[in-house]
């Protein structure tokens, strides 16, 4: 009986996915391509943001119109893309990402994007990285080593601005953490919620969009 509760819930999931990206705008040819080359040549594809979620993340980044944009966590460069969307005209992307093996790949995404002069791509370490760059960020995506997002926030936050934005992914992990005897990484995201749900530095709520999206707004 839980099985087939389960399958119809996967069903339901993937209908109401499909609903929502056929009622937002249309993906271009680009990011089209992005997504399709990232789930015929990666090994983990859901990684990637995605048609919907990359709509929620462009209409995030044109709201707050940052200057200076960072991104922990780069992947495929679906979601950096969509976040330059919002860029100033004189703004500039700071992706950072550790896998050097997607380099070329992600850099020719970039490259063919109208954004090319705008997004700085950066790999290796982002705790490494992060300190080596002088600026302000207006908006801030954290998308990488989960275990390490509380450090990153705890990194970059005097790094924002009053008003600026972090955005954090994956922090309502597939629904585990309502597990009544979660698993170690859970814990983890559970306690960073709970953290950040305390942190009065910052006004926050979670989007149940995917895997869950935190945004929180520096007072």
């Amino acid at each position: 009986m839980f099985f087939g509760t389960f399958v119809v819930m996967e069903i339901v999931a993937d209908d109401l996915e499909s609903y929502l990206e056929h009622t937002t705008d249309d993906e271009n040819s680009l990011l089209k391509r992005v997504n399709r080359e990232t789930y015929l040549k990666e090994t983990m594809p859901h990684m990637l943001s995605g048609h919907y979620q990359g709509r929620v993340l462009s209409l995030l980044s044109k709201l707050v119109a940052p200057k200076r944009i960072l991104e922990i966590g780069t992947f495929t460069g679906y979601a950096t893309l969509c976040l330059a969307e919002g860029l100033q005209q004189d703004g500039i992307l700071h992706t950072i990402d550790i896998n050097e093996e997607q380099q070329e790949r992600v850099q020719g995404y970039f490259d063919a994007s109208e954004f090319a002069d705008k997004i700085r791509y950066h790999i290796g370490d982002a705790a490494e990285i992060i300190p080596t760059l002088n600026e302000t960020f207006d908006l801030v995506f954290i998308d990488a080593d989960k275990k390490r997002n509380l450090y990153y926030f705890e990194t970059i936050i005097n790094q924002v601005p009053s008003g600026g934005l972090i955005l954090i992914d994956n922090v309502l992990w597939k629904g585990k953490v309502l597990d009544s005897k979660p698993d170690n990484q859970t814990k983890q995201i559970i306690d960073l919620n709970a953290r950040l749900a305390q942190d009065k530095r910052v006004e926050k709520v979670i989007l149940p969009i995917r895997d869950g999206l935190f945004a929180l707004r520096k007072k």
